[in-house]
């Protein structure tokens, strides 16, 4: 007899393949790459306003327009390639964000240019580790936090936008700086461990 699989309770999940993949293998994962940092960031950006699940179904199209978010290409993005980016049905089609993206890459190689890295630099903000929140099956979703609200400031105050407490915490949770997944999801075990180390 099949056993069900517990996850987290978010609102769509239950039965969509693509999010259900994306929580089972990706959410809560620490990723402790600067680029990949710096993607997930410019991708919860977009997500302002918007569902997560939108920003997933056109992920790929994202990495087709955003050059793979190579941050040197993407600074390096003129009129033309913002145009470019305005006509392309398959993004979220936002000229701030669209703006924040390019400007965002600016300022990541002026971090990394700067001696200091990106990743570390955003770990410092949990002291390097996760935070194990051990959500119970059910909670209301945590929204913000002490660690996101100082990391969205330092993140303000380098220039970086579309980057508001509540983003960051849900950029804290994908990235696995915050476990999240609540007590009786099948993920919150597996990923408690990751941190432990």
């Amino acid at each position: 007899m099949a056993t069900e699989t517990i996850r987290c309770t978010w609102p769509g999940m239950n039965g969509n393949a693509l999010y259900e993949a994306y929580h089972d293998a990706e959410w809560g994962m620490p990723e402790r790459d600067s680029r990949a940092l710096w993607e997930k960031l410019v991708l919860d950006g977009f997500q302002a306003g918007l569902s997560w699940i939108t920003i997933l179904k056109k992920r790929e199209a994202f990495h087709a327009a955003f050059d793979d978010f190579d941050p040197v290409k993407v600074a390096a993005y003129g009129a033309a390639d913002r145009m470019r980016l305005m006509t392309d049905a398959g993004i979220i089609r936002s000229n701030a964000k669209i703006d924040a993206a390019i400007s965002g890459a600016k300022i990541f190689l002026e971090i990394q240019a700067s001696g200091d890295t990106f990743s570390p630099w955003l770990w410092s903000f949990v002291g390097g580790r996760p935070i194990q929140t051990g959500h119970r099956h059910g909670d209301l979703a945590t929204v913000s936090s002490a660690e996101s609200i100082a990391m969205s400031k330092a993140l303000k105050a380098k220039g970086f936008k579309f980057c508001g407490p509540v983003i960051v915490y849900a950029f804290m949770q994908a990235t696995g700086m915050v476990n999240d997944h609540t007590d009786r999801c099948f993920r919150h075990t597996p990923i408690k461990a990751l941190g432990a180390g």
